[in-house]
């Protein structure tokens, strides 16, 4: 191919959740295009080259570039056929001229769309900025495609043809749509692997006690909606019903095929399956990635027959999937236990835990509307799932136990989107910083523990991350069964001082309010309690406190439009029982109208009574009041983050990307000729060329070759100003000794610059050059931005307390790319150390605008340079007049995209 950019291999679900591969084209697909060419019908021929008389052969000779070729061709691939097309052309250095094709077959189906967003995607890395297609006015088709696809598109009427224009960059609009789309898609591919309407059991066993036999009792012992097949070479009858030798023996269609064989047979199966038209294959059967390189082979073996013939994959190496609603039924999976119904729905990583998490949800009478077990994710994941629920009425809250992320900023986009409607908690395992990367900069130090990465996009993205199981489980029981508090004031309503003390203080400590209760309620609590009741809150109504005391204070604290949550606490007295207490609380839930969360402390050895829950009413409750207040504040946090507006990722007009990609290819071209070099940090004089292309302040410098050179910079720049050394081991400079600060004058620079130069020789490095630079007043507080391009996460931004003690101090605060004006915001606001920025004992007030805006546009630069590796500003000065870098190292190294 003649293209400067070659994009790389990937998978797409179209809208009915068929899956496709995009990928460049190249010579050996010349015999593959000319017969998708050949099967074109002649209107489509027609339409797309705007004549019958094409030549099919040179057309595949160059779209395969085996004669002369387009710019950049990309194909879209169904096993070994080709069912898409689509390519530009250069018309001038920066404009192309788009066309793509469809199979008959596939139109209709999405994949117009998406081949266009590749090939944008594309041409924008080529520098190619604008696409031109002249498009017949008849073909309905394409003009649909490019009018729909969310790029700003203008259109201009000729006779007998429509000319269409529009910028290769994806917008905020387009990417919305293309991600309404992709949740189509996904929801369509999981629908049918969760409602199928046919299952059969291929490795069926005659007895129980055995995987296969437990999954095919469970799907006829849970009453599937729909015919069970079992499928065992060996057996007539499996489990008192008629089995085949083969899924190709099977009479009807089957929707879904589920795989209990051993590892060494799944292929076989699996051809069987793609053979008969299977959708879906649940693999059950371990021995794939888990296990080393053969085992990835036959992982890789196994999603190449299921991409062939267009069937999805659950696991390998899971423990099945289940579905509670009433219209499926649906238990393929070989748990003992099978969970109740309800409104959870949870994706497990770890086939053992999923065992436990069904048996210890049937205790807490949480009910599951779908349980996926995942395994090695070797095709559908967490994302797809996530996408499916986010519209699915018979799944409230999403619960995810996660050992890896696949695609984590993917993850990070659903989540955001559907975070705002539904909750979503997360127990994510691996917290050690066993595998932190080696770097040496401030922020690849402070980012060096992956999981830090992990819960800032959790952060972002609203998920709920819990430390342990246990309170996983609280906060998944609280948003299961009660409302989302709508803010963070808390009543405590108690019959024992120290619980409700030590529940208050959890509280607090977990950035609640526990507000006094106004004297109007106090005057309504004293007509019904004994004078020696506690009326402030936590309302300790005393020991002796019975259910309809307790009723009659829940109806208060109810109505008092000061809270958001209630906490009820008991304790177990000779002269009450917890049984009487549940009626009272019932009663009172039952006679409250206002939507307002509460959860229950039982603090007995009999636990939570079941009155509490009932059908229609279930009150969470906890065995300790810390419990319920941890559980409280992390759904208090949901409701905040879910209620306050999106943050919007900024658009700077003024920027110069194309300068910026020049200047990195000029250094990936000194890499290259350098042979041994993977990467290298950027000169000072291009780390300030680099941000100022995206208007990053940086105080104002030059570099000087020599002392000599270094003292006229100095009388240059004027003022006093800051000498540093310039060498490619200098990276940290305060501890090598090469900086000075606050010099004055052509002299005492060039005196300086000849005694730094002696101190480095002695420590074995030759000072290159010399960086002088303006000394910022002071006044100002030293903050520390940085990045670190992250091979799965992509670049993770990190703002906190900058100068020589950055690690010490370890305040900051990290986000993920892309940056919305609110992340930046939250990012300076919750630091330990904000309030030296906002005016902490008198000082004036810095401008937190400003280095806000430096983050947003350090964030759209890393952005659009996935080469930046790594990135250090440290010292930022802020100061009331603004913020300015002072210092800043750039690591540039080729991009693997």
């Amino acid at each position: 191919m003649s293209t400067s950019y070659s994009p790389r291999d990937i998978d797409v679900v179209l809208r009915d959740g068929a899956s496709v591969r995009i990928r460049a084209a190249k010579p050996t697909d010349e015999a593959a295009i000319l017969a998708f060419l050949s099967g074109l019908s002649d209107e489509s021929r027609r339409l797309r080259f705007r004549s019958k008389a094409t030549d099919l052969k040179a057309t595949a000779r160059n779209w395969s570039g085996v004669e002369e070729c387009s710019d950049c061709c990309v194909l879209a691939v169904h096993g070994p056929d080709v069912v898409g097309q689509a390519s530009y052309d250069r018309t001038a250095e920066d404009r192309a001229e788009v066309g793509f094709t469809v199979a008959d077959a596939y139109q209709g189906r999405g994949l117009g769309t998406l081949l266009l967003k590749r090939l944008a995607e594309a041409a924008d890395a080529d520098g190619v900025a604008v696409f031109e297609a002249a498009v017949l006015a008849e073909n309905n088709r394409m003009i649909e495609v490019f009018r729909e696809s969310g790029f700003s598109v203008t259109m201009k009427s000729e006779p007998g043809l429509v000319r269409v224009q529009f910028p290769t960059s994806i917008t905020p609009e387009a990417q919305a749509r293309f991600e309404a789309r992709e949740q189509i898609s996904a929801m369509n591919a999981v629908r049918g692997m969760l409602a199928p309407r046919s299952v059969a059991v291929i490795g069926a066993g005659r007895k129980r006690k055995t995987i296969g036999g437990e999954v095919f009792h469970n799907l006829m012992d849970g009453g599937f909606n729909g015919p069970v097949y079992p499928v065992n070479p060996s057996a007539e009858v499996v489990q008192s019903v008629h089995a085949y030798k083969s899924i190709l023996d099977i009479p009807g269609p089957v929707d879904l095929a589920v795989i209990v064989v051993p590892a060494k047979l799944v292929m076989a199966a699996a051809k069987e399956c793609a053979q008969k038209g299977v959708h879906g294959m649940v693999v059950i059967t371990a021995g794939f990635a888990e296990t080393g390189p053969a085992g990835r082979e036959m992982q890789r073996e196994l999603m190449g027959i299921a991409r062939e013939s267009g069937m999805r994959v659950i696991g390998p190496n899971c423990m099945g999937v289940i579905n509670t609603h009433d219209d499926v039924r649906m238990n393929a999976t070989f748990s003992p236990n099978a969970p109740l119904q309800g409104n959870v729905g949870f994706l497990s990583q770890s086939g053992a835990l999923g065992l436990a998490v069904i048996e210890y949800a049937n205790t807490l009478n949480l009910g599951l509307s779908t349980f996926i077990s995942v395994g090695n994710k070797a095709d559908l994941s967490g994302n797809d799932f996530i996408q499916y629920w986010a519209e699915d009425p018979a799944t409230d809250v999403i619960a995810l136990y996660l050992e890896s992320l696949g695609n984590p900023r993917k993850f990070a986009r659903i989540t955001r989107r559907v975070g705002r409607h539904k909750p979503i908690l997360a127990v994510k395992s691996g917290r050690s910083s066993a595998g932190a990367r080696a770097t040496s900069s401030h922020t690849g130090a402070l980012l060096g523990a992956s999981d830090v990465t992990v819960d800032a996009l959790f952060k972002q993205a609203g998920v709920i991350r819990t430390d342990t199981l246990g309170e996983f489980f609280d906060v998944a029981t609280l948003l299961a069964n009660q409302p989302r508090p709508k803010g963070n004031r808390v009543a405590i309503l108690t019959n024992g001082g120290g619980p409700g003390i030590l529940c208050a203080d959890a509280c607090e400590a977990d950035g609640m309010i526990v507000p006094q209760v106004p004297d109007d309620i106090k005057a309504k609590l004293a007509e019904f309690l004994p004078a020696d009741a506690g009326l402030n809150n936590p309302v300790d109504m005393i020991a002796a406190a019975p259910g309809e005391s307790y009723r009659k204070a829940l109806k208060l604290l109810a109505d008092w439009d000061g809270i958001d949550a209630i906490i009820i606490l008991y304790v177990p007295v000779l002269v009450t029982n917890s049984e009487e207490i549940a009626a009272g609380v019932r009663a009172a839930c039952l006679e409250i109208d206002r939507e307002i969360p509460m959860l229950s402390v039982f603090l007995s050895s009999k636990g939570t009574p079941d009155t509490l829950k009932t059908e229609g009413l279930s009150i969470p409750s906890y065995p300790f009041p810390e419990d319920a207040a941890r559980a409280l504040a992390h759904a208090v946090r949901y409701g905040i983050w879910a209620e306050t507006p999106e943050g919007v990722v900024p658009r700077y007009a003024n920027i110069r990307e194309s300068e910026g990609k020049a200047l990195i290819a000029d250094v990936l071209a000194s890499l290259q000729k350098a042979g041994n070099e993977k990467s290298r940090w950027l000169l000072p004089d291009e780390v300030a060329k680099l941000l100022g292309c995206y208007g990053v302040p940086m105080a104002a410098w030059r570099l000087a070759a020599t002392p000599e050179e270094a003292g006229a910079a100095a009388a240059e720049i004027g003022g006093k100003v800051a000498l540093k050394g310039v060498a490619p081991k200098l990276i940290h400079k305060t501890e090598a000794k090469a900086v000075v600060l606050n010099l004055s004058g052509a002299a005492e620079v060039k005196q300086a610059a000849v005694e730094m130069a002696a101190r480095i020789a002695a420590q074995g490095t030759t000072v290159e050059k010399f960086f002088v630079q303006q000394m910022v007043p002071s006044g100002g507080v030293e903050m520390l931005v940085g990045v670190v391009n992250d091979a799965l996460f992509g670049p993770v931004v990190a703002c906190g307390a900058g100068g020589t003690a950055v690690e010490v101090l370890k305040d900051v605060k990290v986000r993920i790319t892309p940056l919305t004006d609110r992340d930046a915001h939250e990012m300076v606001t919750s630091l330990r150390t904000f309030p030296l920025l906002d005016g902490f004992r008198g000082a004036p007030k810095c401008d937190v605008a400003g280095l806000e805006e430096l983050l947003l546009r350090i964030a759209a630069m890393v952005e659009r340079h996935p080469e930046i590796a790594e990135m250090d500003c440290n010292p930022v000065i802020v100061r009331p007049e603004g913020a300015v870098i002072v210092d800043a190292r750039i690591r540039i190294e080729a991009s693997q995209e």
